[in-house]
């Protein structure tokens, strides 16, 4: 029975163990599948997630690539068009040199020319030398015969005849010469100069020490002189302008050398008239108005003269100087008007000769700008302009150009020149300035006696304002060949000895007078 029991425990564990052993196998089995299922899906969406990387990698390289490719290509352009441009230089220098070699071409046929007209104009005084020796045989031989002379003495007369002879066509042979040289030396001064001169239009006042304000009636002057003068006394000491009340009807006149001072005197008169308060506080207020308006006028005058120019960089202070050169005036020469000129002459000249024309344009505007400093201030308005330049840090060679176009120091570059001839040629021409009369009558005078210290010259009138002197000369003492020459050393002695603008032209008279009486 035990044993029954015990085979039954024992059948009945084995049968459960058999059970629970195949259930854990299945779940097992299971178990794997799952697990290879789920490894096999993790591989999957992690080789997706590598192929989306890998794409978005791809994308991110080939938007790299092409971002670097575009800025290649741009960097290529940029510099293929700096490539071009640096041709285009380089062409338009190439056609520059091809011009002046045509020109040195041009001047060297023009100098064969001129050596081959010399070289027939000696071949012509050889063959008259020739001749003349003919001639001179032939007299020798006629002279023995008839006038039975020694050989000497006929030897002695050939010789006064040769010399009388050679001097002629010396002198004709030299005054072709000089003609010659004149035309071929002036040629290139004509291009520089009547160029710049004839590019050039600005208008050109000369300002007087007075203005005149008109009046309603001439009941107004003695509003104006106030009781017992005191209006027009305070007015002087206001403006510093002197007020002429006299006897013209409907006008009183202000006087001063002060052109800036007697625009503000006119302005304010202008303003007392027709606001009709006229005393001593109203006269200064108006006037301390009329000063600073006038300022920012001076300031807008300045400004707009820079930019007509095309000049940039110019510091405040100058440009408000510049403005004050409208009522400034040389010599009877508008200030701002002879510095505009002379910008423009030397702005003109050094485009001619390659030089910087900014800079060429603002020295020759600021080259006066010494004339606007406070006249207290003593010394040259070369220097003071140049100290003026310098301290709102000027370019030096602007500086040197102000301080040495009137040769106060020496120059330092080729524009100080450019800017002193433009000075003269802007000065020089034919009624730009004023001249004292005494001066006027000295310059005449040293021009006459100039010419009279030359022999054989038997009177001289200047004419023309000095601008051309006439010479009358002793016919028994000057021939006709020698009197191109008298002309040509007279010419030279003024220049080398006198000051004066412009030219002079010499003319040399010679006149041969017979008279005779019928009785």
């Amino acid at each position: 029975m035990d044993w029954v029991v015990l085979v039954s425990i024992l059948g009945t564990a084995v049968v459960a163990f058999g059970v629970g052993w195949a259930l854990n196998s299945k779940i097992g089995k299971t178990s794997i599948e799952r697990a290879k299922e789920e490894s096999e899906r993790i591989i999957q969406d992690a080789q997706k997630e590598a192929k989306n990387l890998k794409k978005e990698k791809l994308l991110e390289v080939k938007d790299e690539w092409l971002k670097k490719k575009q800025e290649f290509d741009n960097e290529v352009n940029t510099r293929r068009q700096k490539l071009q441009n640096y041709e285009k230089q380089l062409d338009k220098r190439e056609e520059g040199i091809e011009r002046k070699l045509e020109l040195i071409k041009t001047r060297e046929n023009e100098l064969e020319q001129v050596e081959e007209s010399l070289r027939i104009k000696q071949e012509q005084v050889e063959r008259k030398n020739q001749k003349l020796d003919a001639l001179l045989k032939e007299q020798n031989a006629r002279l023995e015969k008839i006038a039975q002379l020694t050989e000497e003495e006929a030897k002695q007369m050939l010789i006064e005849n040769m010399k009388e002879q050679a001097k002629t066509e010396a002198q004709q042979y030299i005054r072709e010469i000089r003609d010659q040289a004149k035309a071929e030396a002036r040629k290139e001064a004509q291009k520089i100069v009547v160029g710049a001169i004839q590019r050039t239009a600005v208008d050109h006042s000369v300002e007087t020490t007075i203005s005149v304000v008109q009046l309603q009636s001439d009941d107004m002057k003695g509003r104006i002189i106030g009781r017992e003068g005191r209006n027009i006394r305070a007015f002087e000491a206001a403006t510093g302008i002197d007020v002429i009340v006299d006897d013209t009807p409907e006008a009183v006149i202000l006087s001063g050398f002060d052109q800036y001072r007697r625009e503000i005197a006119r302005i304010a008169l202008e303003r007392l008239i027709a606001d009709g308060r006229i005393h001593p506080a109203r006269i200064e207020e108006v006037v301390e108005k009329v000063k600073e308006e006038l300022e920012d006028e001076i300031y807008k005058e300045g400004e707009n003269t820079v930019i007509q120019l095309g000049i940039h960089g110019v510091h405040p202070e100058l440009i408000k100087h510049i403005g004050k050169m409208k009522y400034r005036s040389s010599y009877g020469q508008n200030l701002l008007q002879h510095s505009i000129e002379v910008a423009y002459l030397t702005g003109f000249m050094a485009a001619e000769l390659g030089l910087d024309v900014k800079l060429a344009k603002r020295a020759g505007l600021l080259h006066d700008i010494g004339k606007t400093v406070d006249k207290s201030i003593e010394g040259p308005h070369a220097l003071l302009g140049a100290e003026l330049a310098k301290k709102f840090k000027e370019h030096p060679l602007v500086v040197n150009a102000i301080a040495s176009h009137h040769e106060d120091v020496e120059m330092e570059s080729p524009i100080a020149p450019l800017v002193q001839a433009a000075d003269a040629i802007s000065g020089a021409r034919p009624g730009a300035r004023r001249e004292s009369l005494e001066s006027y009558v000295a310059r005449l005078q040293n021009l006459e006696n100039l010419a009279n210290s030359f022999d054989g010259v038997a009177k001289t009138y200047a004419i023309q304002a000095g601008r051309e002197i006439r010479v009358v000369v002793e016919p028994d003492k000057i021939d006709d060949d020698f009197s191109d020459q008298l002309a040509y050393d007279i010419a030279q002695k003024i220049q080398d000895e006198l000051e004066y603008p412009g030219q002079i032209k010499v003319t040399v008279i010679r006149e041969v007078r017979k008279i005779a009486y019928a009785k």
